[in-house]
């Protein structure tokens, strides 16, 4: 019978399959270094376009925070326009409604038979003080005003006869208040219940 040594056989299979699973390991390595590599570089690649992407976000902002200013500081001017422009108009109905009051007053007053005596306009309020031929004149006066359309609730305060020696007449002084064209109810907003 023949004897056939399988040792050196066993050990150089054993050799090959170490060295199979050495250069498996290493092959592994090395595919595990190059897909992290690969990583890597996409994920470095990404993270820069990403950054650049938020530097042009960055100053695409900055620009539209600089047209957000700009806009804000002609809102502002155009409110202090708007303002101005306010206080313009009633300076210009101020101006012109004393010179338009008088005038609605002049042509109130019945001719020859009434005479103003003092005039006091304050917050609306127009005091007229005066003297007149007899109290229907009186009368005649305070239906005119009313029918002036820049003076409005005429009321009578007091009247009371006088007499003029030198002239032998009999006169009636007055005292009226109105209601001007510059007087403006405040009108209260209700405030809301909780």
């Amino acid at each position: 019978m023949i004897r056939i040594n399988l040792l050196p056989f066993r050990a150089a299979r054993k050799k090959e399959n170490i060295r199979r699973q050495v250069s498996v390991f290493f092959l592994g390595l090395i595919f595990l270094f190059v897909s992290m590599g690969y990583f890597f570089f996409a994920l470095s690649s990404t993270l820069n376009g990403l950054k650049a992407r938020q530097n042009e976000l960055n100053a695409e902002l900055k620009k539209y925070e600089q047209v957000l200013k700009t806009i804000a500081e002609l809102e502002k001017k155009i409110k202090e326009i708007k303002a101005k422009l306010a206080v313009i108009r009633e300076l210009e109905t101020n101006k012109t409604g004393p010179v338009r009051l008088l005038d609605e007053i002049s042509k109130a007053v019945p001719r020859d038979k009434l005479w103003l005596n003092a005039l006091k306009e304050t917050r609306g309020t127009l005091e007229l003080k005066g003297t007149a031929m007899d109290n229907e004149t009186v009368a005649l006066f305070m239906t005119n005003l009313e029918k002036s359309e820049l003076i409005q609730a005429v009321e009578l305060q007091s009247t009371r006869m006088r007499t003029v020696p030198e002239y032998k007449l009999t006169v009636s002084e007055f005292i009226l208040e109105c209601k001007t064209y510059a007087f403006k109810e405040k009108v209260e907003t209700p405030k809301p219940k909780r």
